[in-house]
């Protein structure tokens, strides 16, 4: 059993050419998320999960045709992918309450996802198993950084507000949260994304 620890350092090292890509890609954005947000974790909250609510939705929709068109059982796939986007879009909602875009933020988050729907629709009609493969390195990602926002909260650089009502509700938190355990909760949230997709993505390198 793997402790909380290694949990936010487990990195699933590339075995193919395809991962190498997919990994290459996912560090290429996060070296833009780092040039253009720094240490405003909140507003990278908001860009990340924008694109990280894409890839459910599309893989839950492609697979949900391809059941048709097989006729065949899932195995629970689509149910897992779909309740992945509603996940990440609840974060979304959250740290909206938190981060307060402003109006470049907005237009960003609408060519982000344009731009990311597009590109990922076509990835994963070619390869899905590349496809899930981007997704949990960019898991691996946002776990770093829901890490580095809670260092600075635990230092006081960041300031641990009251949790938004909307958090509170969604995961059932005290009503006395703070934003301490809003960051937790999204963290451990895209640990287990981590894990589903890494894990898709082996089974699909084995067919």
């Amino acid at each position: 059993m793997t402790s909380p620890d290694q949990d936010l350092v487990t990195h699933r090292s590339p075995q193919s050419i395809t991962d190498y890509i997919a990994y290459g890609f996912i560090k290429v954005l996060r070296l833009f998320a780092d040039l253009f947000f720094a240490k405003r974790y909140g507003n990278r909250a908001v860009v990340l999960e924008t694109v990280a609510g894409v890839p459910g939705m599309v893989g839950g929709m492609l697979q949900h045709l391809k059941s048709l068109r097989s006729c065949k059982e899932d195995e629970g796939w689509i149910k897992t992918l779909l309740d992945e986007a509603e996940n990440e879009r609840m974060h979304l909602m959250t740290f909206i309450q938190i981060a307060h875009p402003n109006w470049f933020e907005r237009f960003l988050i609408i060519f982000v996802q344009v731009c990311f729907f597009s590109a990922y629709f076509v990835l994963y009609l070619v390869s899905s198993k590349t496809a899930h493969r981007v997704v949990g390195y960019l898991e691996e990602e946002a776990v770093i950084s829901y890490t580095q926002y809670l260092k600075e909260i635990d230092a006081g650089t960041i300031e641990n507000i009251e949790a938004p009502e909307v958090a509170i509700k969604y995961w059932n938190l005290p009503q006395d949260a703070r934003l301490r355990d809003v960051v937790i909760s999204a963290r451990q949230d895209e640990i287990n994304h981590r894990d589903t997709n890494h894990d898709f993505a082996d089974q699909l390198t084995k067919l």
